[in-house]
């Protein structure tokens, strides 16, 4: 290890992470070397004073006021006409190759009980495919039905990046040319002490966790992501996180809406089912689009209501989003991003003073993370648009219960009940007026009603049998 990485290490009151070096096989220095040098050693003290050190205090605007929106349904003829240039705008964007998909699939599948990366996770009702199956299947139908191949950039972590490539391969890219998918891996960041020191995890690695997505950002840059985006003349970035099957991977009117404002970056918005739903709200103080969560917007701003009684504050994020390239390249301009960080209290494996392995039974450090939402303020320019939450967002957080791959498969099939409905199929209900069927429609070949419509008359199939689980 060269002096100069020894010094920034000391001066950053981190000289602890030395102490084995001797120890160290000429491999295993090397290792420990690289990871120290992606460390910002100029940050940490100031990182430590004020994230570990002290707990961050969270402070409410008292300008803050509820985000304006467009409505899921135009109010009036000039905003449906908006709304029809719109969908021309995104149409002709996708046609002309200017729209690309970025999938947030850093997270493994563990609280699905589940062994490998969450986009490997079976989430068809009927068949069983996987979570990447779905975004392969509508990224492939969206490019056919635009005539232009859509780029796919997935953003792994580098605990899966290695299994999901491996995925990929062994599923031949699910028919995709291998050259419109590009994988990147998120940065890390350090876990600290409640002491301020960085814990080791062995005697040549620090314990490093996920920057979180809002690392995604920087991480295209770093990874050459935003070069290919450049060269191919991609200048729309849909994003949305690997756990929501129903998002549509290219909406014509979300990315039109978003190029004819002007927007920067662009969020949906669904309607709060409560006023403590799990859902971050859409703020707005001192003219700047904002995001604050759920569990810090006061009791009075959460329950305050509208005169005809609705939430004021009604605006939640399912984290769906466009981005313009440019925006991108601008906040990462440099290199670096700084978007503030957010403390999690965690249960770190480590080594101990004594220099052996623990596994603590209680949380003995903080990791911190960054969220692609604060970006947010940083936007000359948001647009928000309501989502229909039957159509856009079935979360596959839990194994069973709210926000669950057993709640998921039931939004599939609902919403395939729907499309099917409305192309003229009858549809069985039960007592309760639920669907009385399990159904499924390759995501391959159905991305919205009109195909559902096309595929109805291309098969002739007039109802579903009560009871029955179905696959199209």
């Amino acid at each position: 290890m060269n002096d100069g990485l020894k010094s920034k290490i000391i001066a950053a009151g981190q000289a602890h992470l030395l102490r084995y070096l001797e120890e160290l096989t000429p491999e295993e220095e090397r290792s420990f070397v690289e990871q120290l040098e992606a460390v910002d050693w100029e940050q940490i003290p100031q990182l430590a004073k004020d994230y570990v050190m002290t707990r961050p205090e969270i402070t409410i605007p008292e300008d803050l006021s509820p985000a304006r929106f467009f409505p899921l349904i135009p109010g009036d003829d000039r905003s449906a006409e908006l709304y029809r240039a719109a969908r021309a705008k995104g149409k002709e964007l996708l046609e002309n190759g200017k729209v690309c998909c970025l999938t947030v699939a850093g997270g493994q599948g563990t609280r699905l009980g589940f062994d490998g990366p969450k986009g490997t996770y079976p989430i068809g009702p009927v068949s069983g495919r996987t979570l990447f199956e779905y975004f392969a299947g509508a990224v492939a139908r969206t490019s056919e039905k635009y005539g232009k191949q859509l780029n796919w950039y997935i953003m792994t972590s580098p605990i899966n990046r290695e299994a999901t490539e491996s995925f990929f391969k062994a599923k031949n890219y699910f028919g995709l040319p291998q050259e419109s998918v590009f994988f990147f891996t998120q940065g890390t960041m350090p876990a600290f002490g409640t002491d301020g020191k960085l814990l080791l995890a062995s005697k040549n690695s620090l314990a490093l966790s996920p920057d979180g997505h809002g690392g995604t950002l920087l991480a295209l840059r770093k990874s050459g992501a935003l070069a290919k985006m450049v060269a191919d003349g991609n200048e729309y970035i849909s994003y949305f996180q690997v756990d929501n099957p129903l998002v549509p991977v290219a909406d014509p009117l979300f990315i039109g809406l978003h190029a004819l404002e002007n927007s920067e970056m662009s969020a949906i918005m669904l309607s709060k089912t409560n006023s403590r739903e799990k859902l971050g709200n859409f703020c707005v103080s001192g003219g700047r689009t904002m995001i604050i969560e759920y569990s810090d917007l006061p009791e009075e701003l959460a329950e305050k209501r509208n005169a005809d009684g609705s939430l004021a504050f009604v605006a939640g994020s399912p984290a769906i989003h466009v981005l313009s390239r440019s925006f991108v390249e601008k906040l990462t301009s440099g290199g670096t991003l700084r978007l503030p960080w957010h403390r999690a209290d965690k249960k770190i494996p480590c080594l101990n003073a004594a220099g052996e392995a623990v596994v603590p039974a209680e949380p003995n450090g903080v990791k911190l993370e960054s969220f692609i939402f604060d970006a947010l303020p940083l936007a000359e320019k948001v647009m928000i648009l309501e989502g229909d939450r039957a159509e856009v967002f079935a979360p596959t957080k839990n194994a069973t219960g709210v926000d669950s791959a057993e709640s998921c498969r039931m939004m599939i099939s609902s919403r395939n009940a729907r499309r099917l409905a409305a192309a003229g199929v009858e549809i069985p209900a039960g007592k309760d007026g639920a669907v009385d069927a399990v159904i499924e429609i390759s995501p391959f070949e159905v991305i919205d009603d009109a195909d559902a419509a096309a595929l109805v008359k291309e098969t002739g199939l007039k109802k579903i049998l009560p009871g029955s689980m179905v696959a199209l």
